[in-house]
């Protein structure tokens, strides 16, 4: 990919001149300016309106920062627009409930653009038991390691509309947000992955945990994780699956019998009436799904919705993961299930039983809860009207 560093120099250079100068409603004129390539030194973007060409690669020992308020818009028409942060690199993007750091793409079409993808050397557990692994997002980056604290710099108030882009190979494709072994000392707070064509959130392993989650409209899997992902510290994860989407959460760890117990508490996963499989005859629609070795503490749900003839409240894909439930490593507790919704079914032939107090449920619990703002607004729709 061709880089362009040099107009993202001259983007830093207009954004910090600009936020001297007065405006009407912020005080400061909004920066412009197209940035692309890779950045290898501190950036700064001041709060303005930005094109994105290509890919934004922050590398190795740089940080870059974009201020609150902030628009960022990708173009699908110049290729596969991203923003990457490599491992050893950060990326700060400190925005507010009142203004947000919106990356967007022009066409305002589902899968058009790549999303934020972090790396990071977190410890992973990929397929075959392998400590590292190669990104499926088509750069084929290295990911995975031991340094458990590893941070990616923060990430605050930020909507991601739009993304989810499948790439040409036909094998790779992009999330809103995707997480390759990304560490705890990476900050993820109220993010919001909008109307994207793959999943709104996945983690590759790692041990980063986030809070204030929204996946909204997503075509594939709203939370997805595999590769042994270990965030315990999560909470108020809201999923909205509205046209097209398959489970709510799908959760694996790739095959590997494990003791990492991932732990979110208020969960809430609706799917809206009509909301179809993306590919026509599936069965993926149940709100959480387990398979290969996947596990885990789930604390305060409210599931509603998955009514079609077949759904349920949770999935036990496959042997592996009744291993896992007899074994007491998957805890669902306090969960508001709909009347209409099957708490729990097996696939095929597998059997399990929950040992006693590891699935409960609660007709008082009342799942995520989640403080509107702008960062929750998409033209005029407040996102978290239908909790």
């Amino acid at each position: 990919m061709k880089s362009i560093f040099s107009i993202v120099a001259l983007a830093s250079l207009l954004a910090l001149t600009s936020c001297a100068s007065s405006d009407d409603d912020s005080g400061s004129v909004l920066a412009t300016g197209t940035i692309g390539g890779n950045i290898t030194a501190n950036t700064t973007f001041a709060r303005g309106n930005y094109t994105l060409e290509g890919g934004l690669r922050v590398k190795n020992g740089a940080t870059v920062t974009f201020e609150s308020g902030s628009t960022i818009t990708a173009k699908a028409a110049d290729g596969v627009d991203f923003v990457l942060v490599e491992n050893g690199g950060k990326l700060v993007v400190n925005g507010t409930a009142s203004e947000p750091v919106v990356f967007t793409e022009v066409s305002k079409t589902a899968g058009s653009w790549g999303g934020i993808i972090m790396f990071g050397d977190a410890p992973i557990k990929a397929v075959g038991g392998n400590t590292t692994s190669v990104s499926e997002d088509g750069n084929a980056l290295s990911y995975g390691g031991t340094n458990t604290t590893h941070n990616g710099g923060i990430l605050r108030y930020v909507r991601v509309e739009y993304a989810g882009k499948k790439i040409s190979d036909g094998t790779s494709e992009m999330n809103g947000f995707s997480f390759y072994a990304v560490g705890s000392g990476t900050i993820l707070e109220n993010l919001v992955s909008y109307k994207g064509a793959d999943d709104g959130f996945e983690f590759y392993g790692g041990t980063v945990s986030a809070k204030n989650l929204i996946s909204y409209g997503n075509s594939d899997d709203s939370f997805d994780w595999q590769d042994g992902w270990q965030g315990t510290d999560n909470s108020n994860w809201f999923a909205y699956q509205t046209g097209v989407g398959n489970y709510g959460m799908e959760i694996e760890s790739s095959n590997n019998n494990n003791d990492f117990y991932p732990m979110i508490s208020n969960i809430s996963l609706i799917r809206a009436n009509g909301t179809q499989t993306e590919t026509a005859g599936s069965v993926e629609y149940d709100a959480i799904q387990f398979k290969k070795h996947g596990n885990g503490v789930f604390t305060n749900l409210k599931i509603t919705g998955y009514t079609v003839t077949g759904a349920t409240a949770v999935r036990i894909q496959d042997a592996n993961i009744a291993t896992q439930v007899s074994g007491g490593k998957i805890k669902i507790l306090q969960a508001n299930i709909a009347s209409g919704i099957t708490n729990h079914a097996a696939a095929g032939t597998v059997t399990y039983t929950f040992p006693s107090g590891n699935f409960t449920t609660s007709t008082t619990s009342i799942g995520a809860t989640l403080v509107s703002g702008n960062w929750s607004v998409v033209d005029g729709s407040n996102l978290l009207s239908g909790l």
